[in-house]
This record gives structure tokens, C-alpha cells and sequence, in this order.
């Protein structure tokens, strides 16, 4: 099996120029944990944004600068200042004997599926691994 098996293909994704407040309000409404960060100017994927991230962020400015702040705070942050820009990418032909190790060896939530141009065409969840194990072991019965 090959990660195009079991991707979520054309994923939510957000700006690098969007605000926290715009990533937070984004994962809320898409009910997603993990956004792939594209360059408004040629649509590559250039970084990931975390549910796991995003909420550290929100409650250190909470602690910093207490709750009457942080909403201006949120508007006022770029996603490019918190996102992690180095993040590894897969290919839609990876095996996911190896990306399933590459999750468990590294504690992964999400990894981008792109092209050769670095355009996002999908995400691997941990997800979209127990959809996997699931459908192997109703086919078992």
C-alpha cells in the first residue's frame, strides 16, 4: 500500500499570511487539527500549523498578556511566526511501511502529501491509519 491509499486528498490549507486568530477560526469551523501552510504567492507548501501549536501559543499570550488582550493579539499574529517551517513531505507513491514507521519513530499527528512542485495534493493522519486498520480487520472477518 502507498500513502495516495490512504491520504486525505485536497486538504484544508491556510495562508502564511493569516493571522492566529484565522488559523484558530479555521480549524474550529473544518473541525481539522493540522494545516499546511501555502505561500500566498505561489501556493507551495512552506510550513505545518498544529492544533498542538496553535493552542500553546493562544495560552501563552493568555499567561503574558492576560484574556482581555489576546484576541487582539490573535489578529495580530502571523501564522509564519509560529508554524513549523522544517517538516517532512511525502510523495503520493511513499510505502507506508515506511511512513508508518516515520510516524511511530518520530511521534507524528500529520505529514503533507506533495508534488514536485511542492504543492500540497493531500495529508497522512494518524487518522487516516486507523481508518486503515479498521478496514483491515473487518475485511479479516
Amino acid at each position: 500500500m502507498k500513502v495516495c491509499d490512504i491520504m486525505t486528498p485536497n486538504p484544508v490549507c491556510i495562508s502564511h499570511e493569516a493571522s492566529l486568530k484565522d488559523a484558530h477560526q479555521l480549524m474550529q469551523s473544518r473541525n481539522v487539527r493540522h494545516l499546511p501552510v501555502i505561500s500566498e504567492q505561489n501556493g507551495q507548501l512552506i510550513g505545518m500549523l498544529t492544533h498542538k501549536k496553535m493552542i500553546a501559543s493562544v495560552l501563552s499570550m493568555l499567561n503574558k498578556y492576560g484574556q482581555g488582550a489576546l484576541d487582539r493579539k490573535e489578529r495580530y499574529t502571523p501564522i509564519a511566526d509560529i508554524m513549523d517551517t522544517k517538516v517532512q513531505k511525502l510523495g503520493l507513491d511513499e510505502p507506508l511501511t515506511i511512513v508508518v514507521q516515520y510516524f511511530i519513530d518520530n511521534k507524528l499527528g500529520c505529514l503533507p502529501v506533495v508534488d514536485e512542485q511542492n504543492n500540497v495534493l493531500g495529508i497522512v493522519t494518524s487518522s487516516d491509519f486507523v481508518k486503515l486498520c479498521q478496514r483491515l480487520l473487518l475485511a479479516q472477518k
